[in-house]
């Protein structure tokens, strides 16, 4: 395609003078005289015969020719002034857009994004943060990472690990429960699937009946962790995810008791192609996922040395 003519300078003018509504702010951030952007600008309509802004005594005011231009300006510079400062010492730095889940992205990748980072400092990671609903397409995401049994319709799915559920509470309560059984005198706080606890209780070897779960209802395992962090009642949720308060004693696993309600997936649409970007991040996270797992896993049985 071959472009017409581009006046730059012009177009630079009327952008900054609109958006300023005046010549003379718009020429100290453009470094140049008042009557140089008023020339500017008075060429651009001259070339588009139209007019631009309606000249009053004490600044501008933008026509309807004006608005329609504007926003087409605005975001084309500021297109090019972000491309622009992605290059960085002969390289061009890429962005990296990925969505979480909230529990996962805080309890354990961004313990590990330094490392990331480090390995590849040319690209910018942009995360955002989930309940484990996400539109991919509508956000820009390169890559989502959920929660779930793998499939999604137009998703390409790569299985990272699973995080079982356990009981986690404040020390307080901990001490009051010696049986599993204890729990039935406890408020359970619950997330959005109904069947956890249930499934919690019949690992636990006890019978729970469904109908006898109330109470408090949680969207993100991070809310539901606060609020039993704050003793109001019993959370069902990834040890895994809740290492540090485990470790600094905040937070109590009473019982050695897991339910499985899936694992967390790198997903990204495959109408999208793959960028070196998320080749580096989809690699880097594999092997990280890998050592996670390999963590998981049960030493083999040691067989017997023969005698």
């Amino acid at each position: 395609m071959v472009r017409p003519y581009l006046p730059l300078n012009a177009l630079r003018a009327f952008e900054a003078s609109a958006r300023h509504l005046s010549f003379t702010r718009a020429a100290i951030e453009l470094c140049v005289t008042q009557a140089a952007v008023s020339h500017q600008v008075k060429l651009l309509e001259s070339r588009l015969n139209v007019t631009l802004f309606k000249r009053l005594p004490r600044g501008l005011m933008i026509t309807a020719e004006g608005e329609a231009l504007l926003p087409v300006l605005r975001d084309s510079f500021d297109r090019m002034a972000d491309m622009l400062e992605r290059f960085e010492a002969g390289h061009i730095r890429e962005v990296l857009m990925i969505g979480a889940v909230g529990t996962f992205a805080v309890g354990w990748l961004l313990p590990r994004l330094a490392d990331f980072q480090a390995k590849y400092p040319f690209i910018d990671v942009r995360l955002s943060t989930n309940n484990n609903r996400v539109d991919m397409a509508a956000e820009g995401l390169d890559f989502a990472i959920r929660f779930g049994g793998g499939s999604w319709h137009n998703i390409e799915a790569t299985r990272l690990f699973e995080a079982p559920l356990s009981v986690l509470c404040i020390p307080e309560i901990a001490d009051r429960l010696k049986t599993p059984a204890d729990l039935l005198n406890e408020t359970l706080l619950r997330s959005y699937r109904a069947d956890e606890w249930v499934n919690w209780f019949e690992a636990a070897g006890i019978a729970y009946p469904a109908p006898l779960l109330k109470g408090i209802v949680f969207d993100s395992s991070l809310a539901m962790m606060e609020a039993a962090a704050q003793g109001i009642g019993v959370a069902l949720a990834p040890p895994l995810m809740f290492s540090r308060l485990l470790s600094n004693g905040t937070i109590r696993q009473p019982f050695d008791v897991h339910t499985s309600m899936g694992s967390y997936w790198l997903t990204r649409l495959k109408s999208r192609p793959v960028t070196p970007a998320m080749q580096a991040f989809s690699e880097w996270l594999a092997a990280a996922a890998a050592q996670q797992a390999a963590a998981l896993s049960p030493p083999p049985a040691q067989e017997a040395l023969a005698g």
